[in-house]
């Protein structure tokens, strides 16, 4: 099974690929943003069996990049990848003819099912994601942070720097590695890799 993951995060995608390959049977190859997906995708001697796409990776464009990569005609079966989109966005996909909609939120195990299930030919979007009311459930490790620390944390899961999370947040960058350092203490993660996927794998975020 071959999939292509395009992100711009680097951290995501080099998680990503380690899950998927850690299953044995999956090839990953990946790419920063939409033209150089769509470049691999032309240059493959025969189609991926699933493209993972981030909706707000350069190039996207919303579901515009989404439409475009399906045009390609090449029999790639395409889904898009976010942490940021709503239901609305999800639902949108699906009807444009989208393989699925991945939250980042998944945890691995659900993230792994969810690619073999689609690169198989189904259609897949979770059940929770796409029926969950607009509320914040608690959650074990959220309960042993502040909503900053939590926040922190969301800016690691998406494979951010600490000037951007700094920036996003509009606070100081060694104020962001004060928070990291507590919160690494508090969910027992050694450095920030760790702690990202201590929280994927949490379904945290």
């Amino acid at each position: 099974m071959r999939v292509l993951i395009a992100d711009d995060h680097d951290l995501l995608r080099d998680t990503l690929v380690m899950f998927l390959q850690s299953q044995g049977d999956i090839k990953t190859e990946t790419a920063p943003d939409l033209p150089a997906a769509h470049k691999l995708i032309e240059a493959a001697d025969e189609p991926f069996d699933l493209v993972l796409l981030d909706l707000n990776m350069p190039g996207m464009n919303g579901l515009d990049g989404l439409k475009a990569t399906l045009a390609l005609g090449a029999g790639q079966r395409v889904a898009l990848l976010s942490g940021e989109a709503t239901k609305e966005i999800a639902e949108k996909a699906l009807e444009a003819g989208a393989a699925g909609f991945v939250p980042k939120t998944l945890p691995a195990k659900s993230m792994i099912n969810a690619v073999k299930f689609m690169a198989m030919g189904e259609q897949y979007a979770p059940i929770d994601f796409m029926t969950a009311a607009d509320e914040t459930p608690t959650h074990p490790m959220a309960d042993k942070l502040t909503p900053r620390e939590l926040q922190v944390l969301k800016g690691l899961t998406e494979g951010k720097s600490n000037k951007e999370i700094a920036r996003d947040l509009d606070i100081t960058e060694p104020t962001i590695k004060l928070h990291m350092k507590t919160l690494y203490r508090k969910v027992g993660a050694s450095n920030r890799t760790q702690a990202a996927l201590m929280a994927r794998e949490a379904g945290l975020f």
